[in-house]
């Protein structure tokens, strides 16, 4: 039998990152600082390319209208740093390919408040149109290098493991009580023993250095606030309207130097990318603000559902694009430094209040409760629902923990317990924090 060749015509799709590609999605995802930076490289390399930096300037908009007769004292931001803010810092200081940039953002935006992952790799592979191994190496980067140990986890196992072998305390006895923490929650010592082949009092040891990490390394970031620098946009209120602009003090100013030497046409591509990211950042930014005005007038507590799904389809835009755009950015309002990114928050049921505030919400009614006689999760629920927003309790019990906030039995000051001691060595009927 004889081979016959036989030729075939395929038509096939392929994306090819250019040099102004990569340059033009750079540039779209550097917040101020970071785009300034670049440009400042660029101008070196470049001698067509003109750069002017602003004058050093304390930057204090937020206080401005304390100077006007009458005003109200506006609420300073934050001074804690929020975890997408820290997320993104290591993201970047990775030096990732373009490829895997785009997948260790991906895992970004799926960090719950606690720091781990609240949505499966399959679904962000699939999302990110990248095999399930691809970002399984991108989150092992991730975690190795995460500070917090424990960040990018995907449970409650893989976040004290973690930990557990940053301390090099990841030994046989440990693995164990890791894969049967139930049992660690029981606070049955004798099983736990058998099933590892040692002593209760091994066990009772491992338990202590297991109660020593921390099961919720994202709790310590603050979910709204943004670091204190220069933000990249200012919003504004004048004469009964939000208005938002690009913070121009936190930005060179670009010009082409004149003449015919070389180097101009890159020095004029550059300006032009420059122009769209700006104009592109102040069209999400307006869509952004303009669905979040409640909460721009009255705290996060008034968050609206909004998904970047519906704030790509209103402007014709990708999703991915409004993702890259509101990465990293900062926009100034009277009630703070807030990050676009963390204004997106979705609702637990149809037709309710976002996540976004309810978890606020929580958090106030928490702080303002009576210490010697704390809400237990039920009566928090009670209180959520009187403001028009139904909520089950196991609910509050999840957004109190993603919070960092105790329940009700550890919320209650020392002052109204009575002083005991209590035997340093049972174990039993004990829970992790």
């Amino acid at each position: 039998m004889k081979s016959r060749s036989r030729i075939s015509v395929q038509q096939t799709q392929r994306l090819s990152l250019t040099t102004t590609l990569a340059a033009s999605i750079r540039i779209l995802r550097a917040d101020a600082a970071g785009l300034s930076r670049y440009l400042e490289e660029q101008a070196a390399e470049n001698p067509q390319l003109l750069l002017t930096r602003p004058p050093p300037a304390d930057w204090t908009p937020r206080w401005r209208s304390v100077l006007t007769p009458g005003a109200e004292m506006p609420e300073p931001a934050s001074a804690a740093p929020s975890l997408v803010s820290h997320a993104l810092a290591l993201v970047e200081a990775l030096r990732l390919s373009p490829r895997d940039l785009r997948l260790a953002e991906a895992l970004v935006e799926a960090l719950e408040p606690s720091g781990w992952l609240g949505t499966s790799l399959p679904a962000i592979a699939h999302r990110a149109g990248a095999s399930q191994r691809e970002v399984e190496v991108v989150l092992q980067r991730l975690q190795a290098r995460a500070e917090p140990t424990g960040l990018f986890a995907r449970d409650l196992t893989e976040c004290l493991r973690l930990q557990a072998q940053e301390a090099g305390e990841l030994d046989a006895v440990m693995a164990t009580l890791l894969d049967r923490l139930d049992l660690v929650a029981s606070g049955d010592i004798d099983r736990l023993a058998r099933e590892a082949g040692v002593d209760p009092d091994s066990i009772r040891q491992h338990i202590a250095r297991l109660r020593r990490y921390d099961p919720k390394p994202g709790a310590g970031f603050e979910p709204m606030a943004a670091p204190l620098r220069e933000p990249d946009l200012i919003a504004e209120k004048r004469e009964g309207v939000w208005v938002v602009q690009l913070n121009r003090s936190a930005l060179p100013t670009l010009a082409v130097a004149e003449g015919r030497a070389k180097g101009r046409a890159e020095a004029r591509a550059l300006v032009r990318l420059v122009e769209g990211r700006n104009a592109t950042l102040l069209t999400v930014a307006q869509e952004i603000l303009a669905r979040q005005q409640a909460a721009l007038e009255n705290g996060p507590s008034a968050l609206v559902p909004m998904r970047m799904a519906d704030v790509a389809e209103a402007l014709d835009l990708h999703e991915s694009t409004v993702s890259r755009v509101v990465a990293g950015t900062a926009v100034d309002t009277p009630r703070g430094t807030w990050w676009l990114r963390a204004m997106f928050t979705q609702a637990p049921r149809e037709g309710g209040p976002s996540a976004g505030a309810l978890r606020d919400r929580l958090a106030r009614l928490v702080a303002a409760e009576d210490a010697t006689a704390p809400l237990s999760d039920e009566a928090l629920a009670l209180a959520l629902a009187e403001g028009g927003a139904p909520i089950a309790r196991r609910t509050v019990a999840k957004y109190r923990t993603l919070l960092g906030l105790p329940p009700a039995h550890r919320r209650r000051s020392r002052a109204a317990r009575p002083t005991r001691r209590v035997a340093s060595g049972d174990d039993r009927g004990s829970k992790l924090p």
